[in-house]
């Protein structure tokens, strides 16, 4: 009996031992991988931090024409602001149309520091687009009667149209930028981006909570 007790605790050491492996070369192979995963992304980080900038390409050329075409756009929308907070009615969007009307002053600023970075010149290329969307928000206030919601309601909706672009073109511009290793005028670019963003958000918030309702319930004239 005795004999046959020490077998049994043998067997189920065995067992133990076997299970405890199976566990451990289970977590092992998890490790590795997890560890294998990390090293790649450590390695990818490492190489964006050792690229260097390209100097001389169609690349680089097409991104600094594209930078003073969204100088232009810039520009242009520091001046047409003044003009929508003024055709709005709602404090709200008043308030949003001078809050981003400071904000796109700041927007231009952060393109000059770019170009200074790139060792460019800042000479705004005239913004097809942007001039485009500019008049349609002058069409709107030159349409609907001063004083009511539906022009708050266009000019929200022209204003939008102008963020949209923006939101579009410097997404873009921060890839270019990032894979030309321009890491610091793509930072740059990124300020700007999360703000246009924010100013969208803004308008829709306003639009949503007010302005859309009030709009709905005013008569023909």
């Amino acid at each position: 009996m005795e004999k046959h007790h020490s077998t049994a605790k043998k067997s189920t050491t065995v067992k133990s031992t076997a299970n405890g492996k199976g566990t451990s070369q289970h977590r092992n192979t998890r490790g590795e991988s997890h560890l294998s995963g990390t090293s790649h992304k450590a390695n990818r980080a490492s190489g964006a931090s050792k690229r260097q900038p390209v100097r001389d390409s169609k690349l680089r050329e097409f991104f600094i024409d594209e930078l003073k075409d969204i100088l232009w756009a810039e520009q242009k929308l520091v001046k047409t602001l003044p003009k929508m907070q003024k055709a709005a009615t709602a404090r709200e969007l008043q308030e949003a149309f001078a809050s981003h009307q400071k904000e796109t002053e700041g927007h231009v600023e952060r393109l000059e520091r770019a170009f200074d970075l790139l060792g460019e010149k800042s000479h705004p290329k005239k913004c097809d687009a942007m001039e485009g969307i500019t008049e349609e928000g002058s069409s709107v206030i030159a349409d609907t009667e001063e004083g009511t919601a539906t022009r708050d309601v266009g000019l929200v909706m022209a204003g939008q149209k102008a963020e949209h672009y923006e939101i579009a073109t410097y997404g873009s511009l921060i890839t270019i930028a990032q894979t030309l290793g321009l890491d610091d005028v793509a930072a740059l670019l990124e300020e700007t981006l999360q703000e246009e963003k924010n100013a969208d958000e803004k308008l829709t918030e306003i639009a949503e909570e007010k302005i859309n309702y009030s709009a709905a319930s005013e008569q023909e004239s």
